[in-house]
């Protein structure tokens, strides 16, 4: 999929990130020789449902990034001349709108399961440090002196237990809240179909 050159007679003003300025709008442009383009294309799934192309995906959420989300963005899919008033092309704002409502609910699904996962750890992780650190207190007595290295290793991999969860709580989740935030906004972008 390429960008498609801009005709003289309606470019809009070129904004210094290399997206098109139209009013407001900072426009996602994608050209497109057929539909079946844009989805993929073993998905049998009707038109509405379809997923989009992952190349296609890839392209219009990162574009969206680089756009950031304090600038109005419009997707513009260009066709060809013919293919604009089939009822598909006129309906295409739907299906993208809805394979993106679909991503969204699937983050929001992923974040919640990573969220009960770091909960499971973290009650395992403090619950192991608990252990450790009662046998800290119980086994010296028994090991006298040679006590000492089981002493240090068990507070250390006490602590190591709780790394996992945290690591989760501190920074794995913003990626996925991240990719969220970008698949809503375009769950509802404005979506125009114009002819090339």
């Amino acid at each position: 999929m390429t960008r498609p050159a801009a005709e003289a007679s309606v470019e809009p003003e070129r904004h210094t990130s290399g997206y098109r300025l139209e009013g407001s709008f900072r426009l996602i442009e994608i050209e497109l020789r057929d539909l079946r383009q844009l989805f993929n294309t073993l998905d049998p799934a009707p038109f509405h449902e379809r997923d989009l192309d992952p190349e296609a995906e890839a392209y219009i959420v990162d574009a969206l990034r680089e756009i950031g989300s304090a600038h109005a963005a419009r997707l513009v899919f260009y066709l060809p001349a013919p293919l604009v008033q089939d009822p598909e092309a006129q309906s295409l704002d739907l299906a993208v709108h809805n394979y993106f409502r679909f991503r969204a609910e699937h983050a929001g699904r992923d974040l919640r399961t990573m969220l009960k996962f770091g909960s499971a750890s973290l009650a395992i992780g403090i619950a192991f440090l608990f252990a450790c650190l009662s046998a800290r207190e119980f086994l010296p007595p028994l090991l006298g002196a040679r006590s000492r290295i089981l002493d240090e290793g068990l507070l250390i991999i006490g602590w190591v237990a709780l790394w996992r969860p945290l690591e989760i709580f501190l920074y794995d989740w913003w990626p996925i809240r991240r990719k969220q935030a970008v698949l809503r906004q375009l769950a509802v972008i404005p979506i125009d179909v114009r002819s090339r």
